[in-house]
């Protein structure tokens, strides 16, 4: 908890927000933006909102099903991925540039594009619509 604590801290210090991955106690108990939830509980997206109105709640999608449950959820936006090749071990094939941006165009909620994000391929989605970009591999090298 301390380490989630000092995480929190230098990431507000960069202006960058954390959320914690299906645990809203943990969360709580960090200080996280809030939760981000796989696909299989993003029904439970609204109700993690409940009395803390500045968390943000988000959602995996994997398919355009996923994202209109995500949104008739509440959540605030969804990480669709993989959006490229990606080396996770629970990584499915990849969406490529024109389906990734099939599945922005309407949403009706923010997407966000995961798997597989690096400076090449953030290029090759840049007017697709997305919300933002989601990375975990690019970040640790």
């Amino acid at each position: 908890m301390v380490r989630g604590r000092r995480l929190v801290r230098l990431a507000h210090s960069r202006g960058i927000l954390i959320l914690a991955g299906a645990d809203p106690a943990l969360a709580a108990a960090i200080g996280a933006d809030g939760v981000h939830l796989p696909e299989r509980l993003a029904a439970k997206a609204g109700g993690l909102k409940q009395g803390r109105s500045r968390w943000i709640v988000t959602a995996a999608a994997h398919s355009r099903a996923a994202i209109v449950r995500a949104r008739r959820a509440g959540a605030d936006a969804a990480l669709v991925s993989p959006a490229f090749e990606s080396a996770s071990p629970s990584a499915g094939r990849a969406l490529g540039p024109v389906r990734f941006a099939e599945l922005v165009r309407g949403a009706g909620l923010p997407i966000v594009a995961l798997g597989g994000i690096n400076a090449k391929t953030a290029r090759r989605i840049a007017r697709s619509g997305a919300a933002g970009l989601a990375a975990v591999e690019a970040l640790s090298h």
